[in-house]
């Protein structure tokens, strides 16, 4: 949270049992605007949601995370929280949606991974670009400065400042939590490049770019394929981090990731604040 929270205030709601010991604990991002506070989920921060203490007991923990965050009095709410929080009974007030991530649940054995990709992106893609792109580690300068150039080629706004994407690169790569891989062709010219964080559980897509004037159809198959195979013995599964797009959605299955529910949940202090972000 001190990196992708940097310059901003976060806090964490506790839980207790009557002996004081924690029993569930959610971090989350605060802020106000025109005195107005909301909690929202950090930038390039897919899940958050309730940590619970294995023994205890949810609906009690969980009475006291919603006691805490009424006693906030926020305008707004909004927390996607990670697929195993599926107990959301005792959530009362909020507005719960369902979305879907797509994810391989185990990639252990690569070769098997590999195998469950779609026949186009095994033989047609990988296969042929793994002869044209080489993979290259990068600076996260280096990065940024390409993410950058690629949304700019689209005529868009980068949402991500260097900085900030700097930051988060840097901090996962010093802590062995991060991957920065490129891929370049027999130039020298990046033509493809991803960031990816994980942690002993689970690895997620968080950051990609491809070259602004150009790229070969299988430059991003064959970057998820290096990277997955890095990753094999480091942790257990593959997220790619969305996507309820239904074209993104697809594209992820053809690497033989399966649709993982998770939920959004939302509240407003007033059915006319929700009008009002929706026009804005």
């Amino acid at each position: 949270m001190d990196t992708v929270c940097s310059g901003k205030q976060w806090d964490v709601a506790l839980a207790r049992d009557t002996q004081g010991h924690i029993t569930a604990a959610m971090p989350y991002l605060i802020g106000s605007k025109m005195g107005l506070r909301y909690v929202l989920q950090p930038q390039l921060t897919q899940y958050n949601g309730p940590w619970y203490r294995a023994d205890v007991n949810i609906a009690e923990a969980t009475q006291q995370l919603v006691k805490h965050f009424a006693s906030l009095r926020l305008t707004l709410f909004n927390q996607n929280f990670g697929p195993t929080i599926t107990s959301l009974d005792d959530w009362k007030g909020y507005r719960i949606a369902q979305r879907v991530t797509y994810r391989i649940e185990d990639i252990s054995h690569p070769d098997e991974v590999f195998a469950r990709f779609d026949k186009r992106h095994r033989q047609r893609q990988i296969r042929h670009c793994e002869s044209l792109l080489h993979p290259t580690d990068l600076t996260p300068a280096t990065f940024t400065k390409f993410h950058t150039q690629y949304w700019q080629s689209r005529g868009e706004k980068d949402l991500l400042s260097e900085e900030f994407m700097t930051r988060i690169i840097t901090t996962a790569l010093q802590r062995g939590q991060g991957i920065l891989l490129g891929l370049n062709d027999d130039d020298g010219t990046l033509r493809a490049a991803r960031f990816v964080a994980f942690d002993s559980h689970c690895a997620y897509a968080l950051l990609s770019a491809l070259h602004p004037q150009g790229h070969l159809g299988g430059a991003s198959p064959l970057l998820f394929w290096h990277i997955i195979q890095q990753l094999a013995t480091q942790t257990q599964s593959f997220d790619f981090e969305g996507s309820m797009v239904p074209s993104i959605a697809y594209s992820y299955s053809l690497y033989g990731a399966q649709p993982v529910t998770y939920y959004q949940l939302t509240r407003y202090a007033n059915p006319l604040i929700r009008i009002l972000l929706r026009k804005m």
